[in-house]
This record gives structure tokens, sequence and C-alpha cells, in this order.
């Protein structure tokens, strides 16, 4: 019997191995073509458009560059697209962290609705979000006139943009957070609450601790999404230069009037955004990795 319990242990040991072994012994060729393959699509597809970027704005000159980035419409344009961040990413944490929070740790009627809800910007055409808002608050949609009558300017202004700007990136933290907290379980919140342990209490001493870089993360995505928004943007913006451009308008209307070099230039600050937002994201990667 005891002969019969150790076979398939081995067996499967061995099976283990010998997959294991199979794995490592794969041809010299064909590791080489798949690095090859992935490293030619991210020279074509990413290293060598990123490399145009950066060319192209300095290719006229230092100063050319300085010039196009320090213009008062760049400068709006950066200050702009900062503002809008700064209000719609800290909204969208709030609501991740409360309704990640809802979804696994609750049961209650509308549950699944509220998910989808939740992943609905993902399906959306951004441009159709943003003719929604349109509807909604322009001068002839719903509470136009309405807004209008007492002086409150939603489209073509700020607002406008920070809800196209919230609307979009609405899932991210969410998103993140979620089968975070599901694979955490709910062992330990039950814990401190019979303890007596008040709900917030438990949320700050128990539960944000352990999803702290869950929120980091989302925040990142959630970020660079806000920075990097065109279409929802365009439809509410307006166009006004100097006023209602955010960077990605900024660099289409440079390149629709043909400066090129300028358009360039302030496309290489995007850029320079999406670089800080890629290392931020290895990083708080290589922290989960070292804490798990």
């Amino acid at each position: 019997m005891a002969e019969i319990t150790v076979q398939p242990v081995l067996l499967h040991g061995a099976s283990k191995a010998s997959t294991s072994s199979r794995v490592r012994s794969e041809p010299l060729w064909a590791r080489v073509l798949l690095i090859g393959i992935a490293l030619a699509f991210l020279t074509l597809f990413l290293f060598v458009p990123l490399g145009t970027v950066f060319y192209e704005a300095t290719k006229k000159g230092f100063s050319t560059y300085v010039s196009a980035v320090t213009d008062p419409d760049a400068r709006s344009a950066m200050k702009l697209t900062l503002m809008a961040a700064a209000i719609a990413v800290p909204l969208n944490a709030l609501f991740g962290i409360a309704a990640a929070w809802a979804v696994t740790k609750f049961e209650f009627r509308g549950k699944q609705l509220l998910i989808t809800l939740i992943d609905l910007p993902f399906s959306v055409s951004p441009v159709i979000s943003g003719l929604i808002y349109m509807l909604l608050f322009g001068a002839n949609g719903w509470f136009g006139p309405f807004l209008q009558e007492r002086g409150i300017k939603i489209m073509f202004a700020l607002p406008g943009i920070v809800l196209a700007t919230i609307f979009v990136t609405v899932p991210f933290v969410a998103r993140e957070l979620i089968p975070l907290m599901e694979a955490q379980g709910k062992a330990e919140e039950e814990a401190a609450a019979t303890l007596g342990a008040s709900g917030l209490e438990t949320f700050l001493r128990v539960t944000l601790p352990r999803i702290k870089w869950g929120v980091l993360y989302g925040v990142v995505l959630c970020n660079a999404r806000a920075m990097g928004e065109f279409g929802a943007v365009s439809v509410v913006s307006g166009h006004i230069r100097g006023l209602t451009n955010t960077l990605t308008l900024h660099v289409e209307i440079l390149y629709n009037e043909y400066q090129f070099a300028a358009a360039f230039a302030v496309a290489s600050l995007l850029a320079m955004l999406a670089l800080v937002t890629l290392v931020a994201k290895s990083l708080i990667e290589w922290r989960t990795s070292g804490e798990h």
C-alpha cells in the first residue's frame, strides 16, 4: 500500500522535473528567434517612434525647442493638463477604493451592475463620452439653459474637461484593487471587527496597508491616461487657444498649422511624462513583487 501511495508522487515530481527540463532545453535558435521578433517589434513600434519624436523636437536646435515649450500657449496647455489630472485622479482614487471595498467586502443587489458600470468607459469611445456631456451641459443640452441663466459654465471650460477626464479614467484604480482585495479575502477585517474596531479603523489599520501599492499602481495608470486623453477632451474643450487646450490638443493645433518642430517639442513633454510613468510603474511592480 505504501508503494502505491509513493509511486504517483514520484511520477508527479518526475513529470514536473521533465517539464521544467523541456522548458529550459528549448533549442537556441528558437530562443534567439523569439527574442529577436520581440525586439524587432518593440524597435519598430516603440523605440523608433519615440526616438523620432525627440529627434524632430530638437532638429532645429535647442533654442527652438525651448521657445516652443515655453510659449504662453504651451504653458497654458501644460497648466490645464496638470490641473485636470490633479482633480480627476484623486477623485477616481477615492471612488476606486470605495467601489473595490463595496464589491469585495459586501454582498448586495446590483453588485454585478456596479462592476459593469465601472468597466463602461473601456467599451465606450472617448468621443462618445464627450458628446454625452455636450448633450447634458451644452448650450442646447438638457441642463444648458438652466446653467446659462445662473452664469455656470461647464462646456468649453475647466469643469467640462475635468468631467470628461474623470469619465475616461474612472476604471483604473477600481479595476486594479478589486482582484487584489478579492484575493486577500475578508478574514483580517472580520477579525478586526470582532476585536471592536470601527469601520474606519479597520480600513486605515488593516485594509489600506495591504492595498497601498495597488492603489499607487492604479493612480499611476490613471494619471497617465488623464494626461494623454484626447478624444473626450477635444469635444468638450472648444479648442480655445491659450484657455481650454490641453497638451494633446495643443500638439494637434501646432501640427495642423505646419509648426512641426513646435508640435514635436510639445509632444516630447508628453513622451517624457509617459517615460516617467513607465519608470514609476516598473518600480511599483518591483516593490510589490519584493513583498511576496
